[in-house]
C-alpha cells in the first residue's frame, strides 16, 4: 500500500511538473505573439502612401481635385513639419494646417491646344475626415482645349524618402494613371480630347 501511495504522490509531483512546463510554454508562445501583433499593426499604421484624384466634372464644370491620407501618417507627418503633435481628426484648425502644407507641395500646369500652358490656380475647397482618411479638396473652372497635364507632387515625400503618391486623372470615361515615388517630382500625361 504503501508503494501505491508513492506511486499517487509520484505522479502527482510529474504531472505538477508538466503543467508548469505547459503555462511556461504558453506564456512564451502568448509574449512572441504579442510581440508580432505589436509589430504587425505598426507596420500597418505607416501606410506611406497616398492617393490624389482629378476628376474633370461635367455636372459641376470645375475640374475637382480629391487628396486622400491615412489620418495616421498625416498626423505623424505633421507632428514632424510643425515641430508638435497635431490632432487631425479631432482638430478642424490642425486639418486646416496640414491642408496648408498639401496645397504647397501640388501643382498642376495645364497645356492647351493652342500648344501654351499655364499653372492651373487651384482653390481651396476644404477638408474632412471621413474613417481612416483625411479628404483634401481644391477645384478649379474646367477648360476643355486642355490636352495634358504636367503635376508636381511632393506631399509628405519631403518627410519620408519611401512615400509614394498615386494621381489618378479621370476625364470622359478614361482614366490616367500617375505614380509618384523615388526621385519623380514632375510627373506629365497626354489626355485625350
Amino acid at each position: 500500500m504503501k508503494a501505491a501511495g508513492m506511486r499517487k504522490r509520484g505522479s502527482s509531483i510529474i504531472i505538477a511538473n508538466g503543467l508548469r512546463a505547459v503555462r511556461r510554454a504558453v506564456l512564451r508562445f502568448g509574449g512572441v505573439l504579442l510581440g508580432v501583433l505589436v509589430l504587425s499593426n505598426g507596420e500597418a499604421h505607416q501606410q506611406k502612401n497616398a492617393v490624389t484624384r482629378i476628376l474633370f466634372n461635367e455636372n459641376t464644370g470645375n475640374i475637382e481635385v480629391m487628396h486622400r491620407f491615412f489620418i495616421h501618417d498625416a498626423e505623424h507627418a505633421a507632428g514632424l513639419i510643425f515641430g508638435e503633435r497635431q490632432m487631425l481628426a479631432e482638430s478642424r484648425e490642425s486639418r486646416e494646417l496640414f491642408s496648408s502644407y498639401v496645397i504647397n507641395r501640388f501643382s498642376i500646369e495645364a497645356s492647351f491646344r493652342e500648344g501654351n500652358s499655364e499653372v492651373l490656380g487651384l482653390s481651396y475647397v476644404g477638408e474632412e475626415v471621413d474613417g481612416q482618411f483625411l479628404w483634401v479638396y481644391q477645384e478649379i473652372l474646367a477648360q476643355d482645349d486642355i490636352t495634358g497635364f504636367a503635376i508636381v507632387n511632393l506631399m509628405l515625400r519631403d518627410i519620408w524618402s519611401d512615400q509614394s503618391n498615386l494621381v489618378n486623372i479621370e476625364r470622359d470615361g478614361r482614366i490616367y494613371s500617375l505614380t509618384f515615388d523615388g526621385s519623380a517630382e514632375v510627373l506629365t500625361v497626354k489626355l485625350d480630347a
